[in-house]
């Protein structure tokens, strides 16, 4: 019941945000889920030994965000920063996977929100499709999976998925893609919403056995407990900050 009810307090405020908020409102709302995200990976981070310096990694993830045009060498720059700044770890055996924990949480949290930016001031149509196939997917896995899962698909990292789930999860996301996308761009062939759907909810996907490998591996249940019955932030955003990239990659590749 809570589960249902955060998500019904969550999905027509993002929708609303959107479509209806304008490009600065969206900005704000980024930086902040990216602000609670990046927490939350700290957090992880510390419960596995490492404890990584959170205020930088909220400067530089915010420059990451905001600079005007992000490309290798920024990030380049962010793997320097991060080494650098692994320099001044009291032990130096804690020195490399400091830097690289830093560097790893800045890319996967504020650079996956900087292609959902990017995706916004394309047509916000783009970024609704990069979150809402995962809501389809993720819908689809639970209640196939209930019904009728019974190969398990990654025991160690999540128990309770099934391949049987995260195949429901991948035709229902390719239905809903074309559909979706078909509408909004007609004349695009239907083979390339088909393929892009696919990708974008087959990174769904891995993003959410990622977070769960990492939690696993911390000995943690949740991200956090801001969000009831879904637990933290990064719990429910973690298969969009794999599918936001992916669809923010195919749409850069169109002519």
């Amino acid at each position: 019941m809570k589960r249902a009810f955060t998500a019904f307090l969550l999905i027509p405020s993002v929708v609303a945000i959107i479509f209806g908020g304008p490009m600065w409102l969206f900005a704000a709302v980024v930086l902040l889920l990216a602000v609670l995200c990046f927490h939350e990976y700290s957090a992880i981070a510390a419960a596995q030994g490492v404890q990584i310096p959170e205020a930088v990694g909220h400067l530089a993830g915010a420059v990451l965000l905001f600079f005007p045009t992000p490309d290798w060498r920024l990030l380049a720059l962010i793997a320097i920063f991060s080494m650098v700044w692994g320099l001044r770890a009291p032990d130096q055996r804690d020195a490399l996977p400091q830097a690289a924990l830093l560097f790893l949480g800045i890319v996967y949290v504020y650079g996956a929100w900087r292609c959902a930016l990017y995706l916004r001031t394309l047509d916000a149509w783009w970024i609704f499709f990069a979150v809402s196939i995962n809501w389809v997917g993720d819908s689809a896995a639970f209640f196939v999976g209930k019904a009728f899962g019974k190969h398990k698909m990654a025991p160690r990292v999540s128990p309770s998925k099934t391949w049987e789930g995260a195949a429901a999860a991948l035709v229902l996301a390719v239905i809903y893609g074309v559909l979706l996308l078909g509408w909004v761009s007609p004349s695009t062939p239907k083979w390339q919403l088909a393929l892009v759907s696919l990708v974008a909810n087959l990174a769904g996907q891995f993003g959410d056995l990622a977070e769960s490998a990492m939690k696993r591996g911390a000995g943690l249940k949740d991200s956090g407990h801001m969000l009831p019955g879904h637990g933290g932030w990064l719990d429910r955003l973690d298969s969009s900050l794999f599918s936001m990239p992916a669809v923010a990659l195919y749409v850069s590749l169109q002519p």
